[in-house]
């Protein structure tokens, strides 16, 4: 599922949606086991979780309680399990003050790992834009369908793709641009969602896709665009190393992440050469997988993060990724947008 093969392969064999093609036939004809019925409702679950915050994570940071759920689902007892958030994305950015004086509106998709488990860093991202002078407001959406498409359910994929496509058909243009944090959820609209939704709404689902970026994609625009300076930025020296998410690597995108942490007067960034974190989402959690998992993360990921000086920023835009950091070097990994936050001059 990590779609390196889309840009990698000589072909541009893209062996994701092949998979996703091939399970969802294979559920038609057997059906879906409990597990990956699980992982493909991940959203509902989280949902449920962040009403009851302190007892769930509770749950899955207790030893004995987390190793039982993991054993239950099919999971490695040797990885961690996400946490939720008490409150979220979208509730948060409610409570907030229309900006008066903002230059261009916005539109951030709060996607289904923000929204729930990584809300800090939507709160950051937030933060950083209105900073920058951008209104950002959350339309109503869906989930991306990101999970359903990871474990072959096509068919409710194809719904959600439609539903988000019907609802964002009228608001998102070049001027009102469509944001993402995280790279899998975002790029679903420029993939997948081609595909994926009724003929009818194929001509939205095209236009929507030119106007879906990564955050990074709109900052690096607006700094060559001259609407965003290097005098908002702190001029203290830092040295960041970023690893890549597939799918900004399957969509050449690594680069764009890589130019706008240069930003920053004395900011430095290193590339990481590693391919795949090991976790390709749900991937890197199933038991029968975890060992291949570390053995992908081993080949540069890990041992360059390890021999990395606790000065040294780790920079990943995935929340896989950063959880394969997390488990498998005891390090914190930042997603971009904190990092561009904290250098901000505020």
């Amino acid at each position: 599922s990590c779609k390196g093969c889309k840009t990698e392969c000589p072909s541009s064999v893209d062996v994701a949606k092949m998979k996703a093609e091939f399970l969802q036939h294979y559920y038609d004809e057997h059906g879906a086991g409990f597990r990956a019925k699980l992982i493909a409702n991940f959203t509902d679950s989280q949902k449920l979780g962040s009403l009851v915050a302190p007892l769930y994570n509770f749950v899955v940071k207790n030893n004995f309680l987390s190793t039982l759920v993991k054993k239950t689902v099919g999971f490695s007892p040797k990885r961690s399990l996400p946490t939720v958030h008490g409150t979220t994305l979208s509730q948060w950015v409610k409570k907030q003050r229309a900006t008066a004086t903002a230059k261009r509106k916005v539109y951030l998709f709060a996607d289904e790992f923000t929204e729930y488990n990584d809300t800090e860093i939507g709160i950051k991202a937030v933060k950083l834009l209105t900073a920058l002078g951008y209104e950002v407001i959350i339309p109503k959406h869906v989930q991306s369908g990101r999970t359903y498409l990871s474990k072959g359910f096509v068919k409710e994929a194809k719904k959600i793709a439609n539903q988000n496509v019907d609802y964002l058909k009228d608001l998102i243009t070049a001027d009102t641009p469509l944001l993402g944090i995280e790279p899998s959820a975002i790029i679903t609209f420029r993939d997948e969602y081609l595909s994926l939704v009724d003929r009818s709404l194929q001509h939205d689902a095209q236009r929507i896709a030119k106007h879906a970026l990564m955050i990074d994609e709109f900052l690096l625009q607006e700094i060559e665009s001259g609407h965003i300076h290097r005098e908002q930025f702190t001029a203290a020296e830092r040295k960041i190393k970023l690893h890549g998410h597939c799918y900004q690597k399957a969509f050449h995108l690594v680069t764009v992440t890589e130019q706008v942490l240069s930003f920053p007067a004395n900011y430095s960034v290193e590339v990481i050469p590693s391919g795949c974190c090991g976790m390709a989402g749900s991937f890197g959690y199933e038991s029968e997988h975890y060992d291949l998992s570390m053995k992908v993360a081993e080949l540069v990921l890990l041992p360059t993060v390890r021999k990395t000086d606790t000065h040294t920023l780790i920079a990943a835009a995935g929340t896989s990724c950063r959880h394969q950091i997390k488990d498998g070097a005891a390090r914190v990994a930042h997603h971009p947008v904190e990092i561009l936050y904290e250098a901000l001059l505020k």
